[in-house]
């Protein structure tokens, strides 16, 4: 693991120190590890959105019916069976 070390104004640290103990963490580094981690979930979410609006935008409509589903249903567990979703680490409360 690297280290990075920044400086912050004391009004600042003095609010990370009720955070860390408030949210249950263990020390100043797992909270801002936790709050590295929520950033990275954001943008991925915003980057899925806008892969998504891409798709939306393009081609033509395709109907949706319950064999549309059931397609839908059967190529996601055959994708999760290939690819199974990596852990994500919480935060402690």
């Amino acid at each position: 693991m690297t280290t990075v070390t920044i400086s912050i104004p004391e009004s600042l640290r003095k609010f990370v120190d009720v955070q860390v103990e408030r949210r249950g963490f263990g020390n100043v580094s797992e909270y801002f590890r936790a709050l590295v981690r929520e950033q990275q979930e954001k943008e991925v979410d915003r980057q899925l959105e806008a892969l998504l609006l891409e798709g939306l935008e393009s081609g033509e409509d395709i109907p949706v019916t319950p064999a549309f589903w059931k397609e839908l249903k059967a190529e996601t567990a055959a994708l999760l069976k290939k690819h199974p979703p990596k852990p994500r680490h919480g935060r402690k409360r």
